[in-house]
């Protein structure tokens, strides 16, 4: 940045001064915390044993330190290629009629509190309710750093277990609902070439019988490296015209590659689905005959049912990513 003419390309500057402040976040997170730390080894200093105001002021600094260290911890946990970006999440009820239905729109209150919670931004676009209660499916767009990187731990099958209030004898019912979460990606593929990824040839263009088009060389072979893709054009009896012509013929191709390369991706997103049924949940909401949400993958649990129903769902999100 101090070099001169550093403003000169400010697509440029701006790009590097974006890089700057997002490690200038977490070179500043850590250094505020080890100034805490230096800061709490001077408390325990001076602090007596019998000094009742000042082991509870020291108690209180090793808290806020520990939770610091948590969440600058969380934030590492949050470091995959899609995980700063907006989430799309949807929900499917499994078998079950209208219980499974009642479930689904459960969940959807559940994870709209969260939103609200962490202070996110989401829009319901498309919404089938069902017969009787419910809903037959949603689809959530989530606005907000990170959406995708928290939500992602919500991917799989939630199981509930409860007293139906659409039973008249009043049994127990085990019902399943399916929560898949996308990054949200843009439509548009850019397709940007480096003159350093191409290796161009120039040759003489050649008819048919093999005899010589031209005398001089005109035609252009183009091969893009990091791809390996290969155009070239001879037709025109301009060497600049050939040029043009290929590398038209290569920003179609790499566009058609990329746009692959993004399908691959959600195509495996898609294949990680699991069917909406009895053994491949990720969590169970059980309601009766006692009060537990318990993730099957960390083992994490609790018996306040209410609160995570009303949103508070972090300690699931937190356990999964450590684990992973």
């Amino acid at each position: 940045m101090s070099k001169p003419g550093f403003w000169d390309d400010q697509l440029l500057a701006k790009e590097i001064i974006q890089k700057i402040n997002l490690r200038k976040e977490w070179t500043s997170a850590w250094h505020n915390l080890e100034k805490q730390r230096r800061e709490i080894e001077e408390l325990i200093a001076i602090v007596e044993e019998d000094d009742e105001a000042g082991q509870k002021e020291l108690s209180l600094e090793i808290e806020k330190l520990s939770a610091g260290i948590k969440a600058l911890e969380f934030r590492h946990m949050l470091s995959g290629e899609d995980d700063e970006k907006d989430a799309i999440l949807t929900i499917h009820p499994g078998a079950g009629g209208t219980e499974s239905c009642d479930w689904a729109a459960m969940l959807l209150r559940m994870y709209t509190r969260w939103m609200e919670r962490k202070g996110y931004q989401y829009k319901v676009i498309d919404f089938l309710p069902g017969e009787e209660a419910g809903l037959k499916s949603a689809t959530v767009e989530v606005s907000g750093k990170y959406a995708y990187g928290y939500l992602k731990a919500e991917i799989g099958v939630h199981r509930l277990v409860r007293i139906s209030p659409f039973d008249a004898n009043k049994r127990r019912h085990t019902s399943f609902v399916s929560v898949f979460v996308y990054p949200e990606i843009e439509d548009t593929v850019k397709v940007e070439i480096d003159e350093k990824d191409l290796r161009i040839d120039i040759f003489r263009s050649g008819g048919k019988g093999g005899q010589n088009v031209n005398k001089v060389a005109t035609a252009v072979r183009i091969v893009h490296l990091p791809t390996a893709i290969t155009v070239q054009s001879q037709n025109e009896r301009s060497q600049y015209q050939n040029r043009i012509n290929a590398m038209r013929v290569l920003r179609a191709r790499l566009y058609q590659y990329y746009k692959a390369e993004e399908e691959k991706k959600k195509q495996a997103l898609e294949e990680a689905k699991t069917e909406i049924a009895w053994g491949n949940q990720i969590r169970s909401y059980v309601f009766h005959p006692y009060t537990m949400v318990k993730d099957h993958r960390t083992e994490e649990e609790t018996g306040n049912i209410q609160s995570v129903m009303d949103g508070e769902i972090d300690r699931f999100i937190f356990a999964y990513l450590k684990k992973k």
